[in-house]
């Protein structure tokens, strides 16, 4: 039988994979009824030559600086923003709430819409309101020197840091007849990113398969460049642990904390199949008489035994739900004001 090159067996023309969208069984993302192209295959060292040879790490932005220089001497909490896509009265409005809440927003696309704002202008909405900006830049739109193009104004905008993720396929979201680019996965984006001189983020997934081998797929992430490792909704704080324990190598890692208010947000949060949160936390929510005092408690509780842990540097407040964003950030803002 022939074995297709990696960059074409993957529907995202991956090189560096797996993504962190792999099912429970080893299915792919995109097509449940074939495996992941990755699985059979050892993890893929990053030699810093890939499509196109990886540029030289530059200096780092202003901005890159004041990151590193305040990552690790206290606990940061960055929020995902919860704002809808192409309003700038929502961008305003969570802003307005988050502003001197939180250390940084997490301003990555919004939920299932597939339209949005370019990252550097999202970033310009939120640093006129007066927040730290943490960009995140999928590889799913853009083609390589648009990203660069992007990368270039971010590091102008002076953002806080540039989490770099492949990204959801076109074939899932509200806008399956666009075409993907995919023309660099995550861990050719590192390269780029770091390049021009920003910290650069990427995103962990320990409870996907192949879940032996994702300390090492974080690893390769590092030797392109990442400074700083968001771990997704593994179970709790001991898988976390685990998971860095494994690594075992020179990392800031910024786990994710779910923010459960209503059954909404807990529906939305139990579609992503690929998540794993602790026992009994969306029934604790759900069953609750009043969801939003305890989803706030518990995401309190788990932020406070995630700082614990060493290596771990902030949390990442996430979830979300169309149609509340604005209270979604209240509780956001609610849950980062009891941290401190």
């Amino acid at each position: 039988m022939e074995v297709l090159p990696l960059i074409d067996a993957c529907p995202k023309r991956m090189e560096y994979g797996p993504c962190g969208g792999v099912g429970f069984d080893g299915s792919c993302e995109i097509d449940a009824e074939h495996a992941c192209a990755f699985l059979p295959r050892a993890t893929v060292p990053w030699t810093g030559v890939d499509r196109v040879s990886a540029p030289t790490p530059g200096a780092r932005t202003v901005a890159a600086e004041e990151t590193l220089a305040s990552l690790g001497t206290r606990p940061w909490v960055v929020a995902d923003l919860p704002a809808r896509a192409l309003s700038v009265a929502s961008i305003d409005a969570c802003a307005a709430i988050l502003g001197g809440e939180v250390d940084a927003v997490l301003a990555g696309d919004a939920g299932s819409a597939r339209v949005q704002f370019p990252p550097a202008y999202r970033a310009y909405l939120l640093q006129r309101a007066g927040l730290r900006v943490w960009t995140g830049l999928n590889m799913r739109d853009r083609n390589r020197v648009a990203i660069e193009g992007e990368l270039a104004a971010l590091a102008v905008e002076g953002v806080a840091g540039v989490h770099c993720v492949t990204g959801d396929h076109t074939r899932t979201g509200h806008r399956p007849d666009a075409a993907p680019v995919f023309d660099l996965d995550s861990t050719e984006a590192t390269a780029l990113a770091r390049a021009a001189g920003h910290v650069v983020s990427v995103a962990a997934s320990p409870s996907a398969p192949p879940v032996e081998r994702r300390a090492a797929r974080l690893r390769e992430k590092l030797r392109a460049g990442a400074d700083v490792c968001f771990v997704n909704h593994a179970g709790g704080a001991e898988p976390v642990r685990r998971f860095i324990d494994s690594v075992a190598a020179p990392v800031q890692f910024i786990p994710c904390v779910p923010v459960v208010v209503d059954h909404a947000s807990a529906d939305v949060l139990e579609s992503f199949t690929t998540l794993v949160l602790p026992d009994g936390f969306l029934e604790r929510v759900r069953s609750a008489r009043d969801p939003r005092a305890e989803g706030i408690a518990l995401a309190v509780a788990l932020a406070e035994e995630m700082l614990a842990l060493p290596g771990v540097v902030g949390v990442n407040l996430s979830g979300g739900r169309d149609g509340g964003e604005e209270a979604f950030a209240e509780a956001q803002a609610e849950v980062a004001r009891r941290l401190r």
